[in-house]
């Protein structure tokens, strides 16, 4: 496979190396016919790359001048540019960003800017136009209303590619419509499979916490309800769990004493894919944040192939298994009926997909698509939810009094229990509103077009044709113009009150952790459904969860000079992290009080 930078720089070649190559081509016979000066090819070569900043340069002010001419004639105006960057295209923004992602905290840097400029501003990372926002009315623009006019494209993709291929969150156009048409059918009605899965893996969950909080020690519950997510995910994907859950629980560094471990080859396997899959998805986002030059530092190699192996060696038997199967089948004249369009009840999303095509890439990125959005989100989602609970104590007190009036110590949710409790339904809004799954999210502009200002006294912003434009969900979610003067507050009590009316139900595109408009998640009533389920399980069987920063691993707390600053950031105990998901650095140690 060839590597990236080599495909990069392979496909830019043209955009300097024509131009520059007659340049020299014409000089050295200009100068040869008119004053019989041979001018070596070493020289040529030389003065050629020595003019390439010059080139740069001077297409980056012809682009410039072009769009204000193209915004003037469509009566606006080009947004506001961060020119806080002391370095040639603010390379050292660029670098500082990258720090944040490893020591800071999500949306720094970003926020100031919005603060400072206002919440559209193109920040111009290595001269790339990079136009980003956290307006309600741009982000409606991008996901609904302009709908057609905004992609991933191809830059985002190129990075993606290599773990997500053409799946449903990789792709635009008719293969986006084709693999959004494979997965809906899964996803269009609750079914009672997916409770069944939710509760068996939910029973092993609780049997390891109650055996660990009889060590006295903590557990890290983002670990383990990763399995839990995990092998949840691989059984309604594939019908074949991972089984996660079967190998032996971390301890925390503090322990002095630990039970024996005994994994067994398959928990080891399931082990190897987890931690595989993660490392797949920081690489690709890692990508993503540096934009345009990312391929130049994978000159040599690709840096997903090693990660992707151990994936695809769990992932491909499965597939082609399934594909024998599904072969086998329609060889002895049986066939999966459907009732009424619907999927039979039992069926995985693979025995789904099997209905419409064989091809093992299309079914192999579906699957993966799927899972990033199955595992990971829902994952974060829980985690910060129980880190909640533990943080607020009589939040958790009054949850858990809903579950027992609803649900009762022991019996099993239905549907109906958990679309009747309103205070678990706001708890889950209000940790969703403060750390959405995915923090930041990014598009690409198809053709030009304007956004209103969010000064009603300025002229519309002109948007480029090629333009990215990403957006942030969480900083949006937290505007204090947007969601009142205590928008940084855990407060689910929003949810019921006045100020859901005052604050969303007069613009729903403010509140957006699954998206919006015809890319809105598919499995959005599925997360709620399991984090919901989890949620109360938990609860039926432990009255209470505390925070144990002993046990956090060294380096993994925040620094101790956020306590001194404003917002969310000095209130949390926690450190949030995010690569294309949200996760909390270090784990989330926590003991419980049983029932």
């Amino acid at each position: 496979m060839i590597a990236p930078g080599v495909v990069y720089l392979g496909r830019n070649a043209l955009t300097f190396g024509v131009p520059l190559a007659c340049t020299a081509i014409v000089v050295r016979q200009f100068a040869t016919a008119t004053w019989g000066i041979f001018i070596p090819t070493w020289i040529l070569v030389s003065v050629s790359c020595a003019s390439v900043p010059l080139l740069g340069a001077l297409r980056l002010t012809l682009k410039h001048f072009r769009h204000q001419r193209e915004a003037a004639a469509l009566g606006a105006r080009l947004a506001p540019i961060s020119l806080r960057g002391k370095w040639p295209g603010n390379l050292d923004l660029v670098m500082e960003f990258q720090r944040i992602v490893e020591t800071g905290y999500p949306g720094d840097g970003l926020r100031e800017v919005t603060e400072e400029i206002g919440p559209a501003v193109n920040l111009k990372p290595l001269w790339a136009d990079i136009i980003f926002t956290t307006e309600p009315a741009h982000i409606k623009l991008i996901l609904a209303t302009d709908f057609n006019n905004y992609v991933k494209g191809e830059r985002f993709q190129f990075g993606m590619s290599s773990v997500l291929g053409t799946g449903v969150f990789n792709s635009d156009g008719e293969m986006w419509k084709f693999h959004r048409a494979l997965s809906r059918p899964f996803f269009s009605r609750d079914r009672i499979s997916h409770f069944d899965i939710f509760d068996r893996h939910a029973d092993e969950v609780i049997a390891l916490l109650k055996e660990r909080m009889k060590t006295g020690y903590a557990v890290d519950f983002q670990d383990l309800i990763g399995r839990f997510t995990m092998d949840s995910a691989t059984e309604f994907l594939f019908g074949s769990c991972v089984n996660s859950l079967h190998a032996a629980l971390p301890f925390p560094h503090n322990a002095t004493f630990t039970t024996p471990e005994s994994v067994s080859a398959r928990a080891q396997v399931a082990m190897e894919f987890s931690a595989a899959f993660n490392e797949s998805m920081l690489r690709i986002a890692n990508r993503a944040r540096i934009g345009w030059a990312w391929p130049l530092l994978e000159m040599w190699s690709d840096k997903t192939i090693e990660p992707m192996k151990l994936v695809s060696a769990y992932i491909d038997p499965i597939i082609h298994e399934a594909i024998e199967k599904k072969k086998l089948s329609n060889s002895l004249g049986s066939t999966s009926e459907k009732v009424d369009d619907e999927v039979i009840e039992g069926a995985t999303l693979l025995d789904e997909l099997l209905n419409v095509t064989s091809d093992p890439k299309v079914l192999k990125d579906e699957t993966l698509n799927i899972l990033l959005a199955g595992k990971d989100t829902t994952q974060w989602m829980t985690t910060v939810i129980v880190y909640f609970l533990a943080m607020y104590p009589k939040v958790n007190a009054r949850l858990r009094e809903e579950i027992l009036e609803h649900v009762g110590p022991d019996r099993r949710p239905t549907y109906d229990d958990i679309r009747d409790m309103k205070f678990l339904r706001a708890v889950i809004n209000e940790a969703l509103r403060l750390y959405p799954s995915v923090p930041i999210n990014v598009r690409e502009c198809i053709n030009a077009t304007t956004w209103p200002s969010p000064n009603p006294n300025e002229k519309p912003i002109y948007i480029p044709a090629g333009t990215q434009v990403p957006y942030s969900v969480l900083l949006m979610q937290r505007r204090k113009d947007l969601w009142g003067p205590d928008a940084e507050e855990f407060d689910p009590d929003r949810w019921l009150d006045e100020r859901l009316k005052t604050y969303l139900l007069a613009d729903s595109f403010k509140f957006l952790p699954f998206n919006g408009g015809p890319r809105l998640c598919l499995g959005q009533q599925f997360a709620y459904n399991e984090m919901s389920f989890v949620i109360i399980r938990l609860l039926q069987s432990f009255s209470s969860f505390s925070l144990d920063l002993d046990a956090f691993p060294p380096g993994s707390l925040p620094p101790q000079e956020w306590a001194g600053l404003e917002g969310r950031k000095a209130m949390d105990k926690i450190h949030p992290k995010f690569h294309l998901t949200m996760y909390s650095k270090g784990g989330l140690w926590l003991k419980m009080t049983e029932a």
